[in-house]
């Protein structure tokens, strides 16, 4: 149990718990209809002829056995790491995924359109509900770090790990095609898919169908199912992570249209994670079934036969994975900071090489403009706000000042004289959900050469009329670099129609090339400084103080 001050154990133990798995019930009959045309077709097939042929396993002399076979100690330890990476990534993952329960295959996210939800909560219609209050409480039992509103931290560990599944898994192919092991797993002829099918038969009738000696060689379904999760399933989950970057998506909007647009790769993702832990389920139930001792000193040990080191030293694994969950949990909740810095020491200089170069260069249509976008933050509360918006904030100064040479103070009506532009983009938030609008304003680049920051001045503040989650004024900032890339605006309007107020009026920022959080609304004033280090806890931001989000959040 983590001991939370009032503000905070307000967000992390919310009263509502409750948990809820909705799919739509057209996914579930097409799902429910396509088992079971294929049980149908195994059982019409034994009913009729019998079972079919699967060829018998002949006996296995090791010392006469030419093909590849055996585990190498490579193959073991990537199968280790694999699982240990693998494992938390799903329970990272399914963090991040409870902060916006929802799965779409539409990019507006429009609530009801969703596919499958994790809440029982449908959308009121009669009062503001923001992503945030969408957002459901995980056990951390299940999720890393689990609670509620742990995006942050649960997004350290997925980056975290994904470098290593990466890692791991390039290991583990170019030693597979390197040497003759690939052949153990890569079909070589389409007579393997007949084999696959009569093997299925045996095993949707309930009969196990000849079992060969793992050691040497997998039956035919067996192997389709190993390659399927080495060539398919991990090449997958990271296409799909990557088509979520909005720095990729803004700069290369076709390659998000592969998988069927932005939601839909998000939904594609979550399916491979459900695809990772099916296999995990199904191939763990087999190496039980199929003689768990001898199976374990195979992928263990590297040998061939039952001596019951293997499985111990198989549990021995097992706990270290379980204990890698408790320090990440401890890491999670007494040490964010420090996880905070070291993924910023490892990704901070690989995306200002990589995804930060990125230009955007996005072209949507006014056809494309999602017909619902979602509220969030929280809405200022301050007085002098309120009287801004009851006077149409005529009475609204923008200051701009900090290290420029000329300070200024603007109205609305000046700010749209200093040249008015619109832009259609797609906002990427950081919880999950995307939606598409048409923003006006002026870009950022007017502005700057309006005031002419000083050459010390490497990073502009932007200082919010609203309060950050867990109170104190919400504030954001971005280096100058990205605040003069293409599309960079202070938006005044959305949608053709001046700013609304739940969406940031009087102005907001539009930064394409990163996640929303980074785009404050509310703006009261802008700042030219130094350095992020400067302001607040020194993490360039509100969430990034508190609730330990990225710097530069390009993916």
């Amino acid at each position: 149990m983590i001991s939370f001050d009032a503000a905070h154990k307000t967000v992390h133990y919310p009263q509502d718990r409750r948990f809820r798995i909705w799919v739509r019930p057209s996914i579930l009959i097409g799902i429910a209809a396509a088992i079971a045309l294929l049980l149908f077709a195994a059982w019409i097939e034994f009913g009729l002829v019998g079972l079919p042929y699967v060829s018998p396993i002949p006996q296995v002399y090791p010392n006469n056995f030419a093909g590849p076979h055996g585990f190498p100690l490579w193959v073991r330890y990537c199968h280790f790491f694999n699982f240990l990476f693998v494992m938390m990534l799903i329970r990272s993952g399914l963090s991040i995924l409870m902060d916006h329960p929802r799965l779409y295959f539409n990019d507006d996210c429009t609530p009801g359109s969703e596919w499958i939800r994790f809440t029982p909560i449908k959308v009121p219609r009669d009062r503001i509900w923001t992503a945030k209050d969408d957002a459901r409480y995980i056990s951390p039992l299940v999720g890393t770090p689990g609670y509620r509103h742990t995006i942050g931290i649960a997004r350290v560990w997925h980056f975290i790990d994904v470098h290593g599944f990466i890692a791991t898994g390039i290991l583990f192919i170019v030693m597979l095609l390197t040497t003759e092991q690939w052949k153990r797993i890569v079909p070589t002829s389409p007579v393997v898919l007949a084999q696959a099918w009569n093997t299925f038969v045996h095993y949707a009738t309930f009969h196990l169908p000849p079992e060969p000696n793992g050691f040497y060689g997998y039956n035919a379904l067996q192997q389709i199912a190993y390659f399927t999760v080495v060539f398919v399933f991990g090449p997958l989950a990271i296409l799909t992570g990557i088509a979520m970057s909005p720095a990729v998506v803004n700069h290369f909007p076709r390659y998000p249209r592969i998988f069927g647009g932005r939601q839909s790769a998000r939904s594609i993702h979550f399916l491979t994670m459900l695809s990772f832990f099916g296999f995990l389920v199904v191939h763990v139930a087999l190496v039980v079934m199929t003689g768990f001792k001898r199976n374990m000193n195979h992928i263990v040990m590297g040998t061939d036969d039952a001596n019951p080191i293997g499985m111990w030293l198989g549990f021995v694994g097992i706990g270290v994975v379980v204990l890698s969950w408790v320090v990440a949990h401890h890491l999670s909740w007494h040490h964010p900071r420090g996880l905070q810095h070291a993924l910023k020491s490892v990704t901070y200089p690989m995306q200002l090489l990589t995804l930060n170069r990125l230009v955007p260069q996005q072209h949507y249509s006014d056809q494309q403009i999602s017909p619902y976008f979602w509220p969030n933050g929280k809405m200022p509360v301050r007085e002098d706000w309120k009287r801004l918006v009851e006077s149409g904030f005529r009475d609204f100064r923008l200051k701009v000042g900090g290290l420029v040479e000329n300070p200024v103070e603007l109205s609305l009506a000046e700010i749209t004289r200093l040249g008015h532009v619109e832009h259609i983009t797609m906002h990427h938030c950081i919880q999950g959900w995307s939606g598409i609008a048409k923003w006006g304003g002026i870009p950022i680049k007017t502005l700057i050469d309006l005031v002419r920051p000083k050459p010390e001045a490497k990073v502009v503040a932007f200082f919010s009329f609203g309060e950050a989650l867990y109170g104190d004024a919400y504030y954001d900032t971005q280096s100058i670099e990205n605040v003069l890339k293409a599309e960079c605006l202070l938006a005044l309007e959305m949608n053709g129609r001046p700013l609304p107020e739940v969406y940031g009026a009087p102005l907001r920022l539009r930064v394409e090339n990163q996640l929303g959080y980074k785009m404050v609304k509310w703006i009261e004033r802008i700042e030219f400084v130094e350095s992020e280090k400067q302001l607040g806890a020194g993490e360039g931001g509100k969430n990034e103080d508190d609730e330990y989000f990225d710097l530069l959040p390009n993916i």
